[in-house]
């Protein structure tokens, strides 16, 4: 197997993480999407990370669909509930984890711009975004049943890749302000040795 991306990305971490707690042998390639000379897109018609290659014929995108993918494999240890429902529960919570890394990376890109060409309205737009995800992701995370329990499963991951991307990338850096639940979270999950080992490098 082969892994497409950056671990500047919280969705490619998110899928390396998987795949080290799961014990699968895989090559990373180191891939940005943003270069013109980038060769995601024949991995990804999108041009977006993280991709799985399996084989030349077979290749996932979308890293709640590499997630899902995953799991199909029946590797230990499960990180999907059995329980139908409740595992709906995770892949929701999975999604809105990424989707506050999607604003966060919109968020960026337009502080990318020159100033003067920034649209306010924008920057404002995605910040209330990653805001009332965070704090639903807190309400969760309190309640310490699908996320934030004494097991881990993709949606911790997720939320735990999240975090270190607002981290690393200094979005929203008083997130942690009245969110105790999240703070433990992730405290617990980087601690774990694939987070450990996943590291976005320091330039």
């Amino acid at each position: 197997m082969k892994l497409i991306g950056s671990y500047t990305s919280p969705f490619v971490r998110k899928i390396s993480v998987i795949l080290l707690e799961k014990g699968i042998t895989f090559e990373f390639i180191n891939e940005s999407p943003w270069t013109d000379e980038s060769h995601v897109p024949r991995y990804n018609p999108l041009g977006k990370v993280p991709a799985l290659v399996v084989s030349p014929e077979e290749v996932w995108y979308d890293s709640h669909i590499i997630a899902a993918y995953l799991e199909q494999l029946d590797i230990a240890p499960a990180l999907m509930p059995d329980d139908r429902l409740a595992a709906l529960k995770v892949q929701q919570l999975e999604a809105l984890a990424d989707g506050i890394g999607d604003a966060g990376v919109i968020l960026l890109r337009e502080q990318m711009r020159p100033p003067e060409l920034q649209m306010e309205s924008q920057l404002l737009r995605q910040r209330e975004k990653i805001q009332r995800g965070l704090d639903a992701l807190e309400k969760e995370a309190a309640k310490g049943v699908t996320i934030n329990s004494d097991s881990i499963n993709v949606a911790d991951i997720a939320v735990a890749c999240l975090i270190g991307f607002l981290n690393f990338r200094r979005v929203i850096p008083n997130w942690c302000v009245d969110r105790p639940a999240l703070v433990k979270l992730t405290e617990k999950m980087f601690q774990r040795e694939s987070f450990a080992r996943t590291v976005p490098p320091a330039s």
